[in-house]
């Protein structure tokens, strides 16, 4: 027996061969090895607190992050029971290298066991490790585009004026402002919305890269649309210029219309900036008087400068001009007399026709006198008080003529006598 069963080793390993090909080509008939692709598989990052730890922040380079294709060898059976959630690819820092990459290591998360092979068309992950810089930037709200026609942009304000920054040290020191544009095109309201807070370079490029943390993404800015209304200025001088020289009434300005601007219902009752009274004083004033004003100072509230370049300051000149005298002549039947004692009358016996009246003033106003706007008046009550006469009796007086011209600044020079017969009544 024991002969037989060590007899035919050669037919007996023969067999075997021949049994274990059949089991292969049945095997391979029923089940065969698949090849199965996936695109785009995500690589996970594991212990990157290694680097944040550190003070340090990683990007990763070159979209390593991602492998392109994902290549599975397996039995069909395996195959058909995977998809692409299956897929594991691991980066663990803790394997990260002198050259900053971390290998990839795939799986799949069921079958492991069972696969032939998986391999991805890239092995590791590239990264950029720096230190981690922090910074906080002023928030400037500005504007873009132009309002309606007469109107302009006011104060411009945002809920939020400072913002926090972290990042790699290259892309946080490259920031040279944070800024909140908000477009006014066409606006003539107040214009209150959320706006994007965006980053620029000293250039005033715009910084988009995206491994920089903001504290804040959007704030809510507010922009004052203002009407804008051309006003002229007054101003009221005050003051005496030195005797003989008058204030000519007329005023001089180095900018005589000042645009402003303000909301419209406060405009609708504004008609002129005024320089009150004493900024502009020609006391004792022998020639012109030139007062640089800050008109800035009387301004009505919520009204404010809406001209470039003009920050308020005009000169403002009050014109100053030496009295010139004229003669003018009235009929004496013009002449009135004040304070007549009762029971008497007064005949003027000279001049015969006409008294000579001498005024003092601004040449333009003298020009304009005529006779019939002086008023012509003998004050009998104070002739008789300075000449100490208590009563008064029939004769001949020279007696003082006061004059007046109603409406004009104009001042008699010098003294106009008539003679004058008193004649009491017989009655």
């Amino acid at each position: 027996m024991k002969n037989k069963l060590t007899q035919n080793w050669g037919l007996k390993i023969a067999s075997f061969l021949s049994a274990a090909v059949l089991w292969l080509v049945v095997t391979n008939i029923n089940d065969p090895i698949s090849t199965y692709r996936v695109t785009d598989v995500p690589v996970t990052i594991k212990n990157a607190n290694l680097i944040t730890d550190r003070g340090q922040v990683y990007e990763v380079l070159d979209g390593t992050d991602t492998i392109d294709v994902v290549t599975i060898s397996a039995p069909r059976s395996i195959i058909d029971s995977l998809d692409k959630s299956n897929i594991v690819a691991m980066a663990d820092i803790n394997d990260l290298t002198s050259v900053d990459t971390v290998p990839i290591k795939l799986s799949t998360n069921k079958y492991s066991d069972k696969l032939e092979s998986i391999r991805g068309n890239i092995d590791s992950v590239r990264l950029s490790i720096e230190e981690k810089l922090v910074r906080y930037l002023q928030v400037k709200a500005v504007t873009t585009g132009e309002v309606r026609e007469g109107f302009m942009v006011g104060s411009v304000s945002t809920d939020q004026n400072q913002i926090r920054i972290s990042g790699p040290k290259s892309a946080i020191s490259q920031v040279s402002k944070a800024q909140a544009e908000v477009d006014i095109s066409g606006f003539s309201n107040n214009i209150n919305t959320d706006v994007e807070v965006r980053l620029y370079d000293e250039d005033g490029k715009e910084i988009t890269v995206t491994n920089i943390e903001k504290s804040i993404t959007k704030v809510r800015v507010n922009a004052e649309i203002l009407e804008r209304k051309t006003l002229p200025l007054t101003c009221e001088v005050t003051g005496t210029p030195e005797e003989g020289r008058q204030f000519t009434g007329e005023v001089a300005y180095s900018k005589a219309t000042v645009m402003v601007a303000g909301r419209s219902k406060l405009l609708e009752n504004i008609e002129t900036i005024a320089i009150p009274a004493g900024v502009v004083d020609v006391t004792g004033a022998s020639e012109d008087v030139t007062v640089l004003v800050d008109i800035t100072k009387y301004l009505p509230e919520g009204v404010v400068l809406a001209e470039d370049n003009f920050v308020g300051r005009v000169d403002v000149t009050a014109k100053i001009e030496a009295e010139r005298d004229r003669a003018v002549r009235i009929p004496v039947g013009w002449i009135r007399f004040d304070g007549l004692p009762e029971g008497y009358r007064a005949v003027i016996t000279e001049p015969a026709n006409e008294c000579s009246i001498t005024f003092s003033g601004l040449s333009a106003v003298l020009n304009e006198v005529t006779a019939e706007e002086v008023t012509a008046v003998v004050d009998m009550e104070a002739w008789m008080a300075d000449e100490n006469i208590d009563e008064l009796t029939e004769g001949s007086y020279w007696m003082p003529v006061n004059a007046t011209v109603e409406g004009r600044d104009l001042r008699q020079n010098g003294v106009s006598e008539v003679r004058v017969h008193i004649i009491e009544d017989e009655n």
